[in-house]
């Protein structure tokens, strides 16, 4: 009986392309990379006060940090508080879903506090929240 396949061409056949793997695995990567939950800094370091009633918050997308001297910082930038109801728009109209979470620093006054609180109800964003250290 006469050889139908050479031995080239058996090996040819035993060699399994995994490109199409390749792709599935890199596509699920990008999925995960998009999906997945990245947790935002206001831009410094903030040392809040101590609160013995403490709740996590889920979906806060806008952290706003106010510093021991009463500057504003947003995504990492100095905010001038005339801009910061303009910067909350923009971020709630990002993710309406989302709450304001302000992060005031121990020597930061109240009166800072109140303006940015004031801001984000001008933006019509009234689920605010103010961060704490646990007790």
């Amino acid at each position: 009986m006469r050889q139908l396949f050479s031995n080239t061409e058996q090996e040819e056949e035993a060699n399994i392309d995994i490109t199409p793997m390749l792709d599935v695995v890199f596509i699920m990567l990008i999925f995960f990379i998009v999906t997945a939950n990245f947790v935002k800094q206001a831009g410094i370091d903030v040392s809040r006060p101590d609160a013995a009633t403490t709740e996590v918050q889920e979906k806060a997308n806008i952290l706003i940090a106010i510093s021991p001297n009463n500057d504003i910082w947003i995504d990492g930038r100095r905010i001038d508080i005339r801009a910061v109801r303009a910067n909350i728009e923009r971020l709630h109209a990002e993710n309406p879903q989302g709450s304001v979470i302000i992060q005031a620093d121990k020597g930061s006054t109240t009166d800072t506090l109140v303006k940015v609180m004031d801001a984000s109800r001008a933006a019509s964003v009234y689920n605010i929240s103010i961060a704490t250290d646990e007790s």
